[in-house]
């Protein structure tokens, strides 16, 4: 048993030359670093998959700080223009997740009224990533709370810091959470990041295919559904990862309780139809791991995240403990968080 941070906890790496990030589409069978010398191309990082979960947050701090090394040579009055266009690049390459976003804004509010626009932006950086693992292990403690000492969690997909923090969390407790993980299609995150990364830390892991959810639930083995949340409602609808919503309906009809994880609602966000969903390339449901599973003569369709209404939702968990769905506006009871 180890409470070592596993490798995807630090999978993103601002340095001189560029943002090194750790290429998931091939891990765990191979650790390669992408290396982005440029704004543009940590933008095609993002929108390749290169870096999935919490990656994409920490490579647009990166992205960032790039541009801004860009835009010091640049007359004062054009700086905030160039890393504002710099900062839409980012957020368009993944639309439904808004981390992004925030992840922008750190960086942009940093350089506000310096001159130094360059080390304005790295300290801007530095905070948004020590700020985004605080609330993290916030979430991660207040989510612990909800399990039984001994038992097993089903979860699908992954956002690595959440449910890391969640692990220690558990075991600063005494607790030992068994986790039963969906494979995840198209992407197997599930079996290629969450397993791994769970068994990385010698936590007891099981994989099973995506369409054996509702009956693992129906077993009586599985003490609660636990997710991330890409984002979370004013109204508590949980958007994630394409699937979640059929195993929050299982859940329920099983009772099994849903608890999602974000680590805040999203305040411009007031319902379900106003989260934009993000659709990729039908081609890629038709490969696994780069294979084909079909012939040439069939289409396929990918969105890529569903939305699960809030009746489905048991607690939203977040960095300021947790929540009933239709109790989320009292999250900003305590006032905006810093991002």
């Amino acid at each position: 048993m180890t409470d070592m941070l596993p490798v995807l906890a630090d999978s993103v790496r601002l340095d001189e030359d560029g943002v090194h990030i750790l290429d998931r589409r091939q891990f765990p069978f191979r650790r390669e670093w992408v290396l982005c010398k440029n704004l543009d191309e940590v933008a095609d990082a993002i929108f390749g998959m290169v870096t999935q979960s919490s990656g994409p947050y920490f490579a647009a701090l990166g992205g960032m700080v790039l541009a801004a090394r860009d835009a010091a040579g640049l007359p004062p009055a054009e700086v905030r223009a160039h890393l504002e266009s710099a900062g839409a690049r980012l957020i368009a390459t993944r639309t439904t997740n808004n981390h992004l976003r925030k992840a922008v804004a750190c960086v942009l509010d940093a350089v506000v009224g310096r001159d130094d626009v360059v080390n304005a932006a790295e300290e801007g950086a530095r905070r948004g990533d020590e700020l985004y693992r605080a609330r993290s292990r916030a979430l991660g403690s207040h989510a612990a709370k909800l399990l039984p000492d001994d038992g097993v969690v089903l979860t699908h997909c992954w956002a690595d810091l959440y449910l890391v923090e969640l692990v220690l969390a558990a075991r600063r407790a005494g607790k030992e959470p068994a986790f039963v993980c969906t494979e995840t299609r198209p992407y197997l995150q599930g079996a290629r990041l969450t397993a791994a990364t769970l068994a990385e830390m010698d936590v007891d892991t099981t994989v099973i295919t995506d369409g054996m959810g509702a009956a693992e639930l129906a077993s009586g083995r599985i003490d609660a559904l636990i997710t991330a949340a890409d984002r979370v409602t004013m109204d508590g609808h949980v958007v994630n990862k394409i699937g979640t919503l059929g195993l929050a309906v299982a859940a329920a009809a099983f009772d099994v309780p849903f608890h999602a994880l974000v680590q805040a609602p999203d305040q411009a966000t007031a319902t379900g139809t106003d989260v934009p969903i993000e659709y990729r390339d039908g081609a890629e449901v038709l490969t696994v791991l780069g294979q084909p599973t079909t012939s040439g003569r069939i289409r396929g369709r990918y969105p890529a995240f569903d939305v699960t209404p809030p009746r489905f939702v048991t607690t939203v968990v977040t960095d300021r403990g947790p929540f009933a769905p239709d109790r989320l506006g009292e999250y900003y009871a305590e006032g905006e968080p810093n991002q």
